[in-house]
């Protein structure tokens, strides 16, 4: 995957503007990380990308193909999707793995690969998925999205509610399934020094608006808004626009 474009696009519910003409291309075989306010709109961004909900404006392209004309199933095994929260189904690590896979026709899923590209041995395949930590349920959630082969993840908050030593795992499990695997990574978080950390580029979202976009390194050390200057400072005022 080459990149993901969004065009002119705009989202609303109810009457309400949540994203206002964004207009961006993220890189493909990079990590981008989405900062902002709460609500300003980072959830619907990625939602969009994996369609879980629509633009009521403009379009969103993978590798110059627009999103609508791609198959909604096909779209989301190519582009996965973790939660703040891992959604895991009742059973056992091997049964969440093969569910995707085994939908498609598979039935010989090399779970203990997948496993192991997420640092848990074989012999979590037969656990139950409600006896596992936090940070092992959000390792089982990544390997069972890896299962599909995505080109991309999207990851909504995904060390949010782990603790710092299963945060570090997660961070550097992505890092590495960028550089093995050449996937393009969208990161949602409230963590600034997490963007730091992780991103290759940075997009700070506030209102609804794309406010900036760059290089990581270049975002805090030379922002080009003052909304980006004082958003990193801790100052960004509801008032400021």
């Amino acid at each position: 995957m080459n990149e993901i474009e969004f065009k002119e696009v705009s989202y609303s519910s109810f009457g309400k503007e949540i994203l206002k003409n964004i207009s961006v291309k993220f890189e493909g075989g990079a990590i981008h990380t989405i900062v902002g306010p709460s609500g300003a709109g980072k959830s619907t961004l990625i939602k969009l990308i994996n369609r879980l909900i629509d633009p009521t404006h403009g379009s969103i392209l993978i590798d110059d193909v627009d999103i609508k004309t791609i198959d909604v199933i096909d779209l989301r095994r190519r582009i996965g999707m973790v939660f703040q929260q891992p959604h895991l189904f009742e059973g056992t690590v091997k049964e969440n793995i093969e569910y995707g896979p085994m939908l498609k026709g598979e039935k010989n899923v090399n779970v203990e690969y997948y496993l192991s590209i997420v640092g848990l041995n074989n012999e979590y395949a037969t656990r139950d998925v409600k006896n596992l930590s936090g940070g092992e349920q959000q390792r089982v959630s990544i390997a069972r999205t890896l299962a599909n082969n995505p080109e991309a993840l999207l990851l909504d908050e995904p060390t949010s509610a782990l603790d710092p030593t299963s945060t570090e795992i997660v961070e550097k499990l992505i890092f590495n399934l960028k550089e093995k695997m050449n996937l393009t990574i969208i990161w949602i978080t409230h963590n600034m020094e997490q963007a730091k950390r992780i991103g290759d580029y940075t997009a700070l979202l506030n209102k609804g608006q794309l406010i900036e976009y760059a290089k990581t390194y270049d975002f805090f050390t030379n922002p080009q808004n003052e909304i980006t200057k004082l958003f990193i400072q801790g100052k960004l005022k509801e008032e400021v626009k």
